[in-house]
């Protein structure tokens, strides 16, 4: 399979991840985790460096994400939940 395909496929398995946040739905997150070890794996295998580190960050990202969506939301006294 050419880099080029490849590239196709892990746009279109973190976009889905993101179609899923947006559904809210966490399952998104762990969807677009996945795609950034995909792309790490991409990135190594074709030489293409940079994408690791965009890899990591956008990683952080959805991580951060998920926990966030999943923390409990503390009480608030005047009952408004804050996010």
């Amino acid at each position: 399979m050419n880099a080029e395909w490849w590239s196709w496929v892990l746009t279109s398995v973190g976009i889905m991840g993101l179609y899923l946040m947006t559904k809210k739905n966490p399952a998104g997150f762990v969807v677009g985790l996945g795609a950034q070890l995909m792309w790490i794996m991409y990135a190594l295998s074709t030489e293409q460096y940079g994408f690791v580190v965009s890899a990591i960050a956008y990683g952080f990202v959805n991580v951060l994400g998920f926990y966030r969506w999943t923390a409990p939301v503390p009480e608030s006294k005047d009952k408004t939940i804050e996010r």
